[in-house]
Formats: C-alpha cells, sequence, structure tokens
C-alpha cells in the first residue's frame, strides 16, 4: 500500500469541504499549498488548524441547542421566557 504524505491527506481532508465559508477557506488553504506558502509538518497540524478555524462554531450551535432543551416547570425554555 502506497504511504501518503500529509498534503495528499489534507487535500483529502478538504475535498470533503463544501459551501459558505468552509468552501472559501479551503480555496484559500488549497491555493496557498499550491504556491507553497503554506506547509503542514503534520497532520495534526492542519487539524488544529481546522479546529481553530471553524471548532468555536461548533461549540456555540451544541450549546445553543443546549438551551433550547432546557424545561422550567415542564415548559421549554422559548415558553418560560
Amino acid at each position: 500500500m502506497k504511504e501518503t504524505t500529509v498534503e495528499e491527506q489534507v487535500q483529502w481532508v478538504l475535498s470533503y469541504v463544501q459551501r459558505g465559508s468552509a468552501d472559501i477557506w479551503k480555496e484559500n488553504i488549497m491555493e496557498e499549498l499550491e504556491t507553497e506558502e503554506i506547509e503542514y509538518e503534520t497532520m495534526e497540524k492542519f487539524l488544529t488548524a481546522l479546529k481553530k478555524e471553524f471548532g468555536r462554531r461548533e461549540e456555540e450551535l451544541v450549546k445553543m441547542a443546549k438551551l433550547r432543551k432546557l424545561e422550567q416547570g415542564g415548559r421549554t425554555m422559548e415558553e418560560f421566557v
């Protein structure tokens, strides 16, 4: 089995990134990889950059979903408010 480079692994992950701001981010990263402006030494460093860019938003969505599920006296948070 052929071993893949970090760049090939990054490109594989980016191939699944689509739509919205994630797609714009992907295009910028792909361009920087092609022009060698950026290079990830390890896959972990790429995943760290990915989480830094999009991880906060995911945390916010999870917290908002938890808030919507809260109940007070049998009523949802929205009903209670």
